[in-house]
């Protein structure tokens, strides 16, 4: 499997002037429409609500167990205001990452932008107002959402020292919820709101100032509810949906166009990184893999900054140019990396299952092998020099084209389509609806055989974040 790497160069060209061609469109669409009318495209409540709105229903309703009602009536503090205000809010991880939102939201949901990942909550309440099953009438809805922004709430007060003022919002927020005539039908089990952060960002277990995160997730009437986000926890109704991509499609065109382009193209490394070492976080196995990419020919290593990974050009140039694709995991378990891998039609490699293959349940096959490698390491120790070359080495031209065929096919499932469009297929958006539904239907129907509804509903479930108790080292 001996790669030109010389190739690279036309590879960059190619990938660069095409999605510059892209980019350049947009900005001149973003142009055309003002950047206030974009602006107000993301903070008027009113936009595309009242043209699918449904007051009724009828026995041939294709609409029938599908109806959501929005929760309008939550209190601006909770959501708009943080838009208004988008210069206090900060588009990183750390207390010291102090850039201003705003310029995140220009363009939100159109064409190849940088899109924060913290936006995903922006981005599913714009995309809940075209649902073409809405509803003015609760008390006919399946599902009720609540346009929520919990990354965003817990994101103003995330380092404070302060325990009662990081939770002070949260409880606020599910005091008013809980207070609704809307709570009563189901206590909540019909609710459901998305998030940007990880679950973990609000599952802190203990009231004490050195433990991470908001309490807000195990507030005794979030229990009650199920929150969609970027990386589900151990409780149940935690569920992941995929990470935001830079790709938001107008259409179906743009997506079949894009997959037949990553179909088609040349990749003279056999296997990339991109990452930065965890010198500090314990158990990490990325400086072993920097190790392991930098001693090959056959490897390509991005070290990300947020200025060289932050841009779409140079990740998606790296991962089109290679086969496969390292996804170790990140901060936490999952990374947004996996999802910017998929959409280049490079082959993911993961190292624990959490990272993907028990978290995205609604996106990704069963079967991982159908579009992955798995290379499981319980311990830094198990990956010996050279490992994972020969392992990637040793797959056959046969499995590598069937792999990626997979990969490419699921493009359309794991990106999130322009707020202003649809497509036909349906995308994240769409899926994560679907599941939602089916989710809360099974609640209901353990209510009407007059079984409890919370047994289940948000119980633990370690097997979602550890490895099986039998597991194969790679050799």
């Amino acid at each position: 499997m001996a790669r030109k790497v010389s190739q690279e160069v036309w590879v960059g060209i190619i990938v660069s002037f095409y999605i510059l061609c892209i980019s350049f469109f947009c900005l001149m669409y973003s142009t055309s429409l003002g950047a206030n009318n974009v602006f107000n495209l993301l903070v008027n409540k009113q936009v595309h609500l009242t043209s699918t709105m449904k007051i009724n229903h009828t026995d041939d309703d294709s609409c029938l167990n599908r109806y959501i009602y929005i929760h309008d009536g939550l209190p601006a503090r909770f959501n708009y205001d943080f838009l208004n205000n988008c210069e206090s809010l900060s588009p990183g991880t750390s207390s010291s990452n102090k850039p201003s939102m705003c310029p995140h939201l220009v363009n939100l949901g159109a064409c190849w932008f940088v899109t924060n990942p913290y936006l995903l909550e922006v981005i599913f309440h714009n995309r809940m107002k075209k649902y073409e099953c809405l509803t003015r009438n609760s008390t006919l809805a399946s599902a009720i959402y609540v346009p929520f922004y919990p990354s965003m709430d817990v994101g103003v007060h995330l380092w404070d020292s302060n325990i009662e003022i990081r939770d002070s919002s949260a409880k606020e927020f599910v005091k008013w919820l809980s207070g609704q005539p809307e709570w009563t039908k189901m206590w909540g089990r019909d609710h459901f709101f998305a998030s940007g952060r990880i679950s973990w960002d609000f599952r802190r277990q203990r009231d004490n100032s050195s433990n991470w995160g908001s309490k807000l997730r195990f507030l005794p009437e979030s229990l009650n509810m199920t929150m969609l986000s970027i990386e589900g926890s151990r409780w149940k109704n935690d569920i992941a949906i995929p990470y935001p991509t830079n790709f938001h499609p107008s259409n179906d065109s743009e997506v079949v166009q894009w997959q037949d382009k990553v179909r088609k193209q040349e990749r003279p490394y056999l296997f990339t990184f991109a990452g930065a070492p965890r010198p500090n976080q314990q158990g990490s196995i990325r400086g072993k893999l920097i190790q392991h990419c930098q001693a090959s020919t056959n490897c390509n290593f991005l070290h990300c900054t947020e200025k060289i990974c932050g841009n779409p050009i140079t990740v998606m140039r790296a991962f089109q140019s290679s086969v496969y694709c390292l996804q170790p995991a990140g901060d936490s378990f999952t990374r947004r990396s996996t999802f910017d891998a998929f959409l280049a039609g490079c082959i993911p490699v993961f190292f624990h299952p959490a990272t993907a293959y028990t978290q995205y349940l609604w996106y990704l096959p069963k079967n991982h092998s159908k579009y992955s490698v798995y290379i499981p390491v319980r311990d830094v120790t198990d990956l010996k020099e050279g490992s994972i070359e020969k392992i990637l080495l040793g797959i056959s031209k046969d499995r590598e084209l069937a792999m990626r065929e997979e990969v490419i096919k699921l493009i359309p499932k794991l990106v999130y389509a322009d707020p202003r469009s649809r497509l036909e297929t349906e995308d994240a958006f769409d899926i994560a609806v679907r599941g939602i539904l089916e989710r809360i239907g099974n609640v209901s129907k353990e209510i009407k055989e007059g079984r409890d509804p919370s047994i289940g509903f948000a119980d633990e479930d370690n097997s979602k974040v550890t490895f099986p108790k039998t597991i194969e080292k790679p050799t």
